[in-house]
């Protein structure tokens, strides 16, 4: 049992995000994100994507005492934090628990690896969050499992399965706290069809190691090839085995930005028996990052492809810098949206991308929030990419992601927006 006034505060927070998830301006954002992603540019959508909400908030300000209750209170929390910022975030008006998806005894491809918590929708949490994580990032260090060529053969990837009393007592769960403020689903995609665990380099890097991939395209580059193409086949089959079980819905769309576009449905609870045709898909190749186009073709990009041609459409990259290898992605045949990173050169993305797909710009959170908010030096910077973008055509966004400290400054991602949302009024109109 809850306590009753936590329980009533927190049913008051989900009421005043429902009320703001259902209103015109949502809505009116819903219709900016559909355009834009279907190529009808009139002006960027700003996204704040990362928010460092435990650095400056977290549980100093939480109320509740029961772990379940305090980290819904702090999800609703981080919503009404949103509402303060000026950007294009769609708050929507269901949430999501995992599906408690059977997986291989030694989990992801029985690898005994440890891939990290994460989170395979968007929409709400990843499973039961009892037990607290640490606010600080921290490192450590990573042993692959995959250390010798014979490991390989004892890589297997689990058919397809869910635990339904399991999954039905997560959805019941969070359901008696909501109290019917907010449609609740579950997300029943399989393991490896979820951000992270379908775009293979991820999950080769935890299973390899960066250092020794970059040795086995020289060394073993046979064995390397049918390490990926069992990755390839696995995800494949995963897909696969999912669709058919009817395990695919509209809270499935992945594509590191906002998932609405006027040629797919867009995301909604209770939705499920989805075709993957129906969806974004998503991927990326970080680990790659240093790996030159000739190698990311023929160890990375044609496995990809056979799995991102399955989605209806799909968006590329993350941090990564792709501007050498924007000529390859082009061959995927239902590419809409290519990442733009701090760390690649804008002009010569621009001039590539053109007008043919959207760029997902991301400046450098660095120096846009990390340290203080130099207010003449993001204008500036952002008007430079209005000029590149401009100039070649592009429609394009803002998403500020991978911020992983505001030093302890709540005001600074709300200022950061502001200025760039008065810098795009100035260019492009309100």
């Amino acid at each position: 049992m809850y306590d009753e006034n936590e329980l009533r505060y927190t049913r008051d927070l989900a009421k005043e995000i429902a009320e703001t998830a259902r209103s015109d301006a949502m809505q009116a954002r819903r219709k900016l994100w559909t355009d834009h992603n279907s190529l009808h540019f009139t002006k960027p959508p700003v996204y704040v994507r990362s928010i460092p909400f435990d650095e400056f908030a977290g549980d100093g300000v939480c109320r509740c005492s029961d772990r379940y209750l305090r980290s819904i209170e702090k999800m609703l929390l981080v919503s009404r934090y949103r509402m303060k910022i000026a950007d294009d975030f769609i708050t929507e008006p269901f949430v999501a628990v995992r599906a408690a998806i059977k997986s291989c005894p030694g989990g992801v491809f029985n690898a005994n690896v440890d891939i990290g918590i994460l989170t395979p929708t968007a929409y709400g949490m990843a499973a039961e969050q009892d037990s607290e994580r640490p606010a600080a990032v921290f490192g450590r260090a990573h042993t692959p499992p995959l250390a010798s060529e014979e490991d390989l053969d004892k890589l297997w990837v689990a058919d397809y399965a869910v635990d339904e009393e399991e999954t039905a007592r997560r959805i019941d769960r969070l359901s008696e706290v909501l109290g019917g403020i907010f449609d609740v689903d579950a997300d029943r995609q399989g393991e490896l069809t979820a951000m992270w665990h379908n775009d293979i380099s991820t999950l080769l890097t935890r299973l390899r190691g960066e250092e020794q991939i970059m040795w086995d395209i020289y060394d073993r580059p046979e064995w390397l090839h049918r390490l990926l193409a069992f990755m390839r086949d696995g995800i494949m089959k995963n897909i696969s085995q999912t669709e058919a079980a009817n395990g695919f819905s509209l809270l499935n769309h992945q594509n590191q930005s906002l998932p609405y576009a006027r040629e797919l449905a867009a995301p909604s609870a209770n939705s499920s028996g989805v075709k993957v045709s129906d969806l974004w898909g998503y991927m990326a190749s970080q680990e790659f990052t240093g790996i030159g186009p000739e190698h990311f073709n023929e160890f990375m990009l044609q496995y990809q492809i056979p799995i991102l041609e399955r989605y209806g459409l799909t968006a590329y990259g993350c941090c990564e810098d792709l501007s050498k290898k924007i000529g390859l992605l082009k061959k995927i045949p239902n590419l809409r949206r290519i990442a733009v990173s701090p760390f690649a050169d804008l002009r010569k993305c621009a001039e590539q991308i053109g007008k043919d797909y959207v760029v997902s710009y991301r400046p450098n959170p660095s120096s846009a929030v990390s340290f203080g908010v130099d207010e003449d030096f993001v204008r500036r910077s952002i008007r430079e990419a209005f000029d590149v973008f401009d100039s070649e055509g592009c429609a394009f966004d803002i998403t500020l992601k991978d911020v992983e400290t505001v030093s302890g400054d709540a005001n600074a991602i709300i200022t950061w927006a502001k200025v760039v949302r008065e810098e795009i009024e100035r260019r492009y109109g309100a």
